[in-house]
């Protein structure tokens, strides 16, 4: 069967439509709430409420629905043996400082919607979703079922897509609408390692006593705020003198205050993903650079200056004995995502690793444990994400390719990422859009946006896709 479909004007039709859906979306606060975690609600009541209306709006559009124990849940139209799967994830990171609007606010202006979850993932997965009303009010006939399927707790621990795939079949092939067009067909391996510091003895030294550090709140962000607390009073002014100097050296916004004995001093960096970790400031490190050139008790001071010597200006693993880079997927990447210390419980440095597709886990495993252990530091949690890679020569593929060139007119690369996406979730799955070539990436970045017709644009590029990888 022939169609002659103008897929884009679709797509235009439905835009009023498709914003308000989307600002609904931002508004919920879906950011991962442990405290508030229970049955039917294992990543907290905002996450749940999310995916509660999403698969209640796709009850309503008559989609076949179901809510797998509040991990994930999917949305089916069409008949057939065989699965076209499309992962979406409706969690989103916390907000963050600094934003100019109100991150869960869902505001527009200028042609773009900003808020929390705005293009990483709410906006593309509304995409998908429109894609699928698309379609299924087209009446077009599909030979194959498709199922839009949305996780709660991709930004943390994948725990979603791994409940629901012990309980529902695997697609036969599959996209996923949270990265960047072309089509990602290799994604880089994803390691989240803790390396701990534990102080030895009870040597103080005459230098500032470090009471408390603390950057970051996930390993896949650049912290962008730092705090630290010390005390002493003899060198109290002179400490504040200096860190004044070092921020207007570096050009960085601080803040420094003292009461009695104790200062205060607290940074501001630049967010970032923790993929592409050289895009902001890590206010973390940045402070310890600070802290380094102090003369700090003997309690703290090995963990201080492993910490600079180590992170600083360095986001590619050098000085930690990892950097390698492959063809297929570039260069390895290291993202200080948490930063703690405690004068009596120690330190904690909690990185985030995005290694190329054809490094080895167990060995970086193995550098990193050697690394620690020569500078007075263990190895603690350490969880390896492998990478993933499909082969390029797959007609599925060249499906995506042709739909993506038939809409923008721009060929359609195939590429490679340190981001992790549900692609490797499944067994044959890509990344597909929804950020298009030339746009920045805002995700994990403080006023996050999406440009309205970049998505009714990815929304006809979906349609497309779904309809002529299940006809």
């Amino acid at each position: 069967m022939t169609v002659n479909i103008d897929w884009f004007e679709e797509a235009r039709k439905r835009k009023d439509e498709l914003v308000r859906e989307l600002q609904a979306l931002v508004r919920i606060p879906s950011v991962r709430d442990d405290r508030s975690a229970g049955p039917g609600a294992p990543f907290g009541l905002k996450v749940a409420e999310a995916l509660d209306y999403l698969l209640r709006r796709g009850r309503e559009e008559g989609f076949r629905v179901k809510n797998v124990d509040g991990f994930a849940g999917h949305l089916e139209m069409g008949n057939g043996e065989a699965l076209i799967g499309v992962l979406g994830h409706i969690d989103v990171v916390p907000a963050g400082d600094g934003w100019t609007v109100d991150p869960f606010a869902a505001e527009v202006k200028n042609g773009r919607l900003y808020g929390r979850g705005a293009i990483d993932d709410k906006g593309p997965t509304v995409a998908a979703f429109y894609a699928m009303k698309i379609v299924k009010e087209l009446g077009l006939p599909l030979n194959k079922r498709v199922r839009l399927i949305i996780g709660g707790d991709e930004e943390s621990e994948w725990r979603c897509v791994r409940h629901y795939f012990e309980h529902e079949e695997m697609p036969d092939v599959g996209f996923v609408p949270d990265a960047d067009f072309p089509i990602i067909h290799a994604e880089k391996g994803i390691i989240d390692a803790d390396l701990i510091y534990r102080p030895d003895g009870e040597k103080e030294g005459e230098g500032a006593t470090l009471v408390s550090f603390q950057a970051g709140r996930r390993y896949n962000m650049v912290p962008d705020a730092a705090e630290v607390v010390m005390k002493g009073a003899k060198g109290a002014d002179e400490w504040i003198r200096r860190y004044e100097a070092f921020c207007r050296a570096r050009g960085l916004n601080g803040t420094a205050s003292r009461a009695d004995e104790t200062v205060t001093l607290a940074l501001e960096g630049v967010s970032a993903h923790g993929a592409e970790p050289e895009k902001g400031t890590n206010a973390g490190v940045a402070l310890m650079e600070f802290l380094a050139l102090l003369p700090l008790d003997g309690r703290s001071r090995p963990f201080v200056e492993f910490v600079a010597a180590t992170f600083a200006g360095d986001t590619r693993g050098r000085r930690l004995g990892l950097a390698y880079r492959d063809e297929a997927s570039g260069e390895l990447t290291v993202n200080v995502g948490l930063l703690s210390y405690d004068r009596e419980r120690g330190g904690t440095v909690g990185l985030n690793i995005r290694y190329p597709v054809t490094a080895d886990g167990e060995s970086i495993r193995r550098t990193l444990s050697d690394k620690a252990a020569r500078s007075g530091l263990t190895l603690g949690r350490f969880s390896d994400t492998k990478p993933h890679y499909v082969k390029p020569d797959q007609e599925w593929i060249r499906t995506l390719q042709r739909v993506y060139e038939e809409q923008t007119g721009e060929p359609a690369r195939l590429l490679a990422i340190g981001g992790g996406t549900y692609a490797r979730a499944l067994n044959a799955g890509v990344a597909f859009g929804a950020l298009f070539p030339g746009r920045p990436d805002v995700a994990h970045q403080k006023d996050e946006y999406i440009d309205i017709d970049d998505v009714i644009k990815a929304t006809a590029i979906y349609a497309q896709a779904i309809y002529e990888l299940a006809r």
